[in-house]
């Protein structure tokens, strides 16, 4: 009930999100059956059909992937302060957010369940109509329900499912980079910065001080450590001094008065000087670990590699497809790679990016348009990635599927067109979600005195940047993709 009301009460731009993963779900959901009916009308063929079901894997990635980025942008299930009280926190709010796809999902498998039993004529009664009767429809046949239903369930499961990943509460405790993680004394997570050696625990000072300070104006209490070690503090309004643990577990006083009071019962007294019991020298400090965004590009460049390998062996292998037909397993397993190494890649090309323009003495301009690009390297790399594994199949597919090569179906430009769309808008919500992101630095700059004409030119400069680096890559990927297959 709770994710139909942020359903229903959600503003215009949410709901038009939301309806762009219902027609993601509805078109993936409609290729899925046909490839169904194409096996019911072709029982002899099974690897053609099989072929077809798992050519819908590329859609279905794209729904999927729109669905995480518009949960990631959804306000209503958006975690603030003080809905954990009543019951909302961060696990509850992303089942919210997980149930809330699965609506839109489920929605658009139903439309398509419907527009797939109109054209086979079901509804209406009368003959099928479309050009997709003969081969994917499998009219006159009866559809097996079960079959049916799991085809359809599929882009809700598993749209869900990856919400539910993605947003899922995370620890944030941080991780030590000195020492390897584990359980420490007591149960305790994780090591110190310093661990006791074998017999540290009976040596002179290391047991815990049994502090005793006595509250009042004017009195003074006794800190016994170790074997008797006695330091008078002062206690009241004016302290004379504390007592802290420090790292090791050392028990270090100190003064935060360098001239206490006189005692009243006019005895002298000493003065207070810091006092340090059992000193350990002071860990040294873990080198900074390098970005997050960084890390995945030898990956992704590994798999990229992978992937033009397996393209190249396999296209050399076999023929150009025939018309009518879909091209081989290897082709789908080869592009698969290029555009998951693409992905894994992408954050790090757009830090690089970023720090490419921050080069050679930068201005004010080029700054700004750096440091936006790393900072925002981890929200739009990955969708840049998958929009130029995209376009690298566009590509392909102009060389290959030219005017003497293979007909374009309708089922082939139905789901091009659904990989296409989807990427590209979840590329545009991913932007979105970025200048969300960075709205309080925006304005902040604004009230310093900045010119709006400078935020637009930085904008500017990011995506002329991106496009430079992003488009020959993308050329480079599908001229290499389309040499084995244009013979």
């Amino acid at each position: 009930m709770l994710a139909l009301r942020l359903t229903r009460t959600a503003h215009l731009a949410v709901h038009l999100r939301r309806l762009l993963v219902a027609v993601a779900s509805a078109g993936t959901g409609f290729l899925l059956l046909c490839a169904l009916g194409y096996a019911l009308s072709h029982p002899d063929t099974p690897g053609a059909a099989a072929l077809r079901l798992a050519w819908c894997a590329a859609p279905l990635a794209a729904a999927v992937q729109l669905a995480v980025a518009v949960a990631r942008t959804d306000p209503g299930t958006r975690p603030r302060s003080g809905l954990s009280a009543i019951g909302l926190g961060p696990g509850r709010l992303m089942a919210v957010s997980a149930t809330t796809t699965a609506l839109s999902a489920v929605l658009g498998s139903v439309a398509a369940l419907f527009l797939f039993l109109h054209l086979r004529g079901d509804l209406t009664g009368g003959p099928p109509s479309g050009r997709v009767a003969a081969d994917a429809l499998a009219v006159g046949q009866s559809l097996p329900a079960p079959a049916v239903l799991t085809l359809l369930v599929l882009v809700p499961v598993l749209a869900s499912a990856a919400v539910a990943h993605t947003l899922r509460p995370r620890d944030p405790r941080p991780a030590t980079a000195t020492a390897p993680r584990g359980y420490g004394r007591f149960g305790a997570y994780g090591w110190g910065k310093a661990r006791e050696t074998f017999g540290a625990y009976g040596r002179f000072g290391s047991r815990t001080a049994t502090v005793a300070i006595a509250a009042g104006s004017g009195t003074t209490g006794a800190i016994a450590a170790g074997s008797g070690t006695t330091g008078a503090i002062a206690a009241g309004s004016r302290a004379a001094g504390a007592a802290r643990v420090g790292a090791g577990g050392t028990l270090q006083t100190q003064a935060s008065d360098p001239r206490p009071p006189a005692p009243t019962d006019g005895t002298a007294e000493a003065p207070a000087t810091p006092q340090t019991l059992d000193p350990q020298p002071e860990p040294t400090p873990a080198p900074t670990p390098h970005s997050p965004n960084t890390t995945a590009l030898p990956w992704g460049i590994a798999v990229l590699a992978a992937g033009l390998t397996v393209e190249t062996y396999t296209g050399n292998a076999s023929a150009a497809p025939t018309p009518g037909t879909a091209p081989s397993a290897g082709v789908l397993v080869g592009w698969a790679l290029t555009a998951l190494g693409l992905a894994l890649a992408g954050p790090g090309l757009t830090h690089l990016c970023g720090r490419l323009l921050q080069a050679a003495r930068p201005g004010a301009l080029r700054l700004l348009a750096g440091r936006v690009l790393m900072e925002e390297s981890h929200r739009i790399g990955r969708p840049l990635g998958v929009v130029a594994a995209v376009a690298a199949a566009a590509y392909v597919a102009a060389t290959v599927y030219d005017g003497d090569g293979p007909a374009f179906g309708p089922l082939a430009t139905l789901g091009a067109l659904l990989v296409a769309g989807c990427t590209v808008a979840t590329l545009l919500t991913a932007a979105v979600a970025a200048k969300h992101a960075r709205a309080d630095t925006t304005d902040a700059l604004l009230r310093l005195g900045a010119p709006p004409s400078t935020l637009r030119g930085a904008a500017a400069v990011r995506a002329a940047a991106l496009l430079a680096l992003f488009g020959p890559l993308a050329l480079i990927v599908a001229v290499l993709a389309a040499l084995p297959l244009d013979h």
